[in-house]
């Protein structure tokens, strides 16, 4: 997958998540993006390739890590809670889509019940949304 379609499948996913908001406090070399003022996923090309860092929970992080060459430790992020989705191999978009999901949900799982914009049990099932 090329560099710019990786960070375009990640960008179009958070569209589709309520409440996740693009801000650039880093400045303009940094997207990044926040549910309820708390970091889900950022993009940048500041390593010279364009890149998509996520939250992951710790045990998958590490299976992703060794079963796709092109999920690594979190870029400038903690490496055991984040990883960094590399272009030009074999990611699929379904797979960009479920890991910007779950990082989104890992970080809405950890807010106050009441500044959830959706119920992580439930978000993805018709009863959620």
């Amino acid at each position: 997958m090329q560099g710019d379609t990786l960070q375009q499948y990640a960008r179009n996913r958070v569209e589709e998540l309520p409440g996740a908001e693009l801000e650039h406090p880093f400045g303009p070399d940094w997207e990044v993006f926040k549910v309820r003022g708390k970091v889900f996923m950022l993009i940048t090309e500041t390593t010279g390739e364009p890149i998509v860092i996520v939250k992951a929970d710790p045990e998958d992080g590490k299976a992703l890590r060794e079963q796709y060459k092109d999920i690594t430790p979190g870029y400038h992020m903690n490496k055991q809670h984040w990883i960094t989705l590399n272009p030009g191999g074999d990611l699929q978009e379904s797979l960009v889509d479920d890991l910007v999901t779950e990082s989104y949900l890992l970080v809405v799982e950890k807010l106050p019940r009441a500044k959830r914009p959706v119920d992580p049990e439930l978000f993805g099932d018709r009863r959620g949304l």
